[in-house]
This record gives structure tokens, sequence and C-alpha cells, in this order.
């Protein structure tokens, strides 16, 4: 039947509204071709930790289709600020149209006549080097993905293994961090460091779709998710390219696919007694001596080439003490006359703030410099409420961070100012010693980046200035943010 046949002419303009891409490459296909929408981690779940509770029941496509849970699917993915699929079509566009879509998009899922439209590859950085793809869908294929977490979650999370803290509810990098800690204080002072090479690109589509399968019985469920699995991929010069493998990140429901192919590797695990913790595809196994490290490093190498089907990158994974390994951005070390497990920055989260604190304090900024601490002050208040977790040990690093960023900001100032008789009038209006100025600004052939650290520059753009521009200071908000000892993070087990 065609489209006018089963939807109006109204409804029919709103299903246009979403890309259009899809449908014409699957000419010849039957069904209503929709795609489109970004969303965020879903509230929608049990409490984490392998526990006995009542089962569920089957899950069906009507939940995953009903009114209500798609409104607040594209919630979640509105909240989510997400960038536009390969149609440019943003969230406001979907938004103006919401209440006709949401009806009709509930149908064409009930019926199986929903499309997935193309998936847009971007690429960033990696911290190692390197680039990482994503997958940004269409927006509406995002309230899609969003709808089935929303359903899918509390099936699955209950299931997962109490070690497993990636993207789940009431876990995170500080919970996993927190589990490591207790198994090094333990004596577990050796640990595997297991890298997936490129997993989100590499997962087995027929053994995800066999394992959803023990599960979820209604088979329009599991088509849908084929066709989200396989759609075409649009990359940044434009060239469209079949998929055949992964869960590319950047939509709603990779991460809950990834937790359920990894779900076996932590049963294996722990069916072998492993001290471990995972999040996502980076885990790491503690074991009490290098060459039991060794062995478990080769045996669990074999079950995930094997068995998962999946590659491990013999290059990048080690046997090695916590505290030379990068884990989720720290390092660990047991230090034994403190009687505590100290959470370093890691060597690349230290290299990676670096090189952030650059791009936020150009030498040619051309803006305000209070314009300036705005912008760095959104980076620093996120990555420290990040990295609060980080025992005193940080304390040297935040303080040299902090003279850091003065000096580049003080840098900005000198630039601003231009030449050295102005730099040096500057001062002395500030309430430099004019001889001090004079002889401080012409005395060699410094450049702006020399001028910014020596004595009279200091004392005149003194750090109290900073404070009362607004610029945030790492070590001072990590002494407020950081755990206290009564307040330590609560491990959520069984």
């Amino acid at each position: 039947m065609g489209r006018e046949g089963r939807y109006g002419k109204e409804e029919v303009m709103q299903l246009r509204l979403i890309p259009v891409a899809a449908e014409k490459a699957r000419k010849g296909t039957d069904g209503v071709a929709v795609g489109s929408i970004l969303p965020t981690a879903t509230s929608a779940g049990a409490k984490a930790g392998n526990r006995k509770r009542k089962a569920l029941p089957a899950l069906v496509m009507e939940e995953v289709a009903e009114v209500g849970n798609l409104k607040e699917a594209f919630k979640s993915v509105a909240a989510n600020k997400g960038a536009p699929g390969p149609s440019g079509k943003d969230i406001g566009e979907v938004r103006k149209h919401l209440a006709q879509l949401i009806p009709q998009l509930s149908r064409a899922l009930i019926e199986g006549e929903y499309l997935p439209g193309d998936v847009r590859r971007v690429w960033i950085p990696k911290t190692g080097g390197g680039q990482r793809g994503l997958g940004i869908p269409e927006v509406v294929d995002r309230i899609v993905q969003q709808a089935l977490l929303q359903r899918m979650q509390p099936h699955y999370d209950p299931n997962f293994d109490e070690s497993s803290h990636g993207f789940r509810p009431g876990r995170s990098c500080h919970t996993a961090i927190a589990e490591a800690q207790t198994y090094i204080k333990a004596g577990y002072e050796w640990v595997v460091d297991m890298d997936l090479e490129k997993f989100f690109d590499t997962v087995n589509h027929q053994r995800l779709l066999s394992t959803l399968k023990q599960k979820i019985t209604d088979d329009r469920i599991i088509r849908l998710i084929n066709k989200m699995l396989k759609a075409r991929v649009v990359m940044p010069d434009g060239v469209v390219v079949m998929n055949e493998q992964g869960t590319p990140q950047g939509g709603p429901l990779s991460p809950l696919l990834s937790n359920i192919v990894l779900n076996e590797l932590d049963a294996k695990l722990r069916e072998r007694g492993h001290k471990f913790v995972r999040y996502a595809d980076d885990c790491n196994i503690y074991v009490k001596s290098e060459k039991a490290g060794q062995r478990v490093l080769e045996s669990t190498s074999r079950f995930i080439e094997k068995r998962l089907r999946l590659k491990v990158n013999r290059a990048k994974s080690a046997v090695a003490h916590p505290v030379d390994r990068h884990f989720l951005g720290f390092s660990l070390e047991n230090n034994l006359e403190r009687d505590e497990v100290e959470v370093h920055l890691s060597r690349k989260s230290r290299e990676k703030i670096y090189v952030k604190i650059r791009e936020l304090t150009p030498r040619n900024w051309g803006k305000s410099l209070d314009d300036c601490i705005r912008g760095i002050n959104a980076y620093l208040n996120g990555w420290v409420g990040f990295f609060k977790i980080c025992t005193s040990v940080i304390e040297r690093v935040l303080r040299t961070l902090d003279a850091h960023i003065r000096r580049r900001l003080r840098a900005i100032q000198l630039k601003h100012w231009k030449r050295k008789r102005t730099i040096a009038r500057n001062l002395i209006r500030l309430g430099a010693n004019p001889k001090a100025a004079w002889r401080g600004i012409y005395a060699g052939n410094k450049s702006l980046w020399a001028m910014s650290h020596i004595p009279v520059v200091d004392r005149t753009l003194r750090n109290a200035r900073f404070a009362r521009r607004g610029l945030v200071s790492l070590w001072e908000r990590w002494q407020e943010l950081r755990p206290k000892p009564d307040a330590q993070i609560p491990l959520v087990f069984g």
C-alpha cells in the first residue's frame, strides 16, 4: 500500500520533514521512511548489580512505541542538544511538528514500517593520537533509539555484572575507580589493561542480534535494531558507505548494546574468579603478580577474539603497575606509608589539559580578557568536577596549572597593550614601581611570553586581580569538591 493510502497528506508532509535520503536509498521498499534525533542517558533502569527480582513481562513494540515513552525520549534527546544528522534537520525543526509526528511515529513502529535514516560520520581526536569515529543519526532516529533504551534498560541492567560501570544508572567513572582502589588495597597490585581495538566499529551484528533474541521475543524490535545497525554511513566527504558491523558511537542505544555484548566477557571473568573493573570497552583486571597477569592477558585475549569475535590491541594492552597505566583519566598507586590507594591524574590527562589551556588562551586572543576568562572557567569547572576524586597527590599539579593559566592570561593582557611603552605605563597605572616597570619591560629583547613572568608583571597583575575578575582556581575548587574522608564514593554492589 502506498504512503497516501495509509496516511493522510498532512501526515505524509510531517514524515517528510525528516530526511528523505534513506527513502531514496531504499527504492522498492514498502514502508514509511523516518529518521532522526539525539538523546541522553535515560533515567529508566533498575538498580545496578546482579540481583534476583521479579521478572518483567516480555518487551513488545507497543511499549517502545507508546506515545508517552516517545515524548519522554524526545525530552532526553532535546536536553542533550545534539548535532543534526546528514539531512541537517535539527531538534528545533522536529519540535515544531512534534504533536503530529509522535502519533505517526508510534503507528509506523507498531506496524513495522519505520525505516531509519543514514548516519553522519564525524571524526574527533583521541587523547593518545589518532581519531575516533562518531556516528550522528538523524533526530527522529535518535528519538527512536532513546525510546528503545528507556524500555530495554530495565530488562538488561539488573543482569549486568556489579563490576560493569559504564553508562548505567547510579554508576560512573568515579564508582569504577573506587572499586579499583579496593582491589589494589587488598594486594592486587598488578593490572592487566585490556585494550579492545576499535570496539564500537567491530561488534558482530549477527552475534549481537542472537544475544538480543534470548531476551526479546518481539521480532519487530529485533528487525528495527538490525536496520539501525545497518544504517548507511555518510562520510565527511559525502561518500556513502554500507555498514556491516559495529555499533557506531553517537546514538543513545549504542552504550547499552555495547554492555550487552561485553556482559559475556564479564561473566567469564567472574566465572574465573578475577577481580576486574569495566567501563564500556575499558577493562582492567587486577592480579597479584606480573606472571599471573601475563597468563590472564593471554587467556582473556583468546576468549575475546575467538568467542566474542572482537580484536585485542596487543600493542596497547599490557601488564603493569596501576600507577603506570591510564584508566578513565586516572592512575592509581598503593601508598603503604599513608595506608591509602592514591588517585593520580594520569600522564595523558595532564597532557590533555595543557593542550586545552593553550587552545582556550591563544596568544592572539582578539576579544576582551573577561571573555577569555569566562570561556576557560566553563572548561575548568567541568574538568575539576570530574577529577575531584584525585587524592592529595594532585595538589602540586593543580597549583602548577593555576600558575600556568594566570601566566597565559598575563601574556594576553600584554598583547592587548601592544607596545612596550603602553605596557610600562599601564603597569604603573595599576600600581607598579615606575623604575621597576620601565627597567623590567625594556631590559633586553624579551618576547611577550618572557615578559609575562618577570617580577614587575607578576606583582602588578597579581593572582588576586584575576580572582576578582572571576577566574576559577583549580586548587581551590578541588578543595571544595573533593570527597571528604567520611563521605567516600559508595560502591553499588549486589
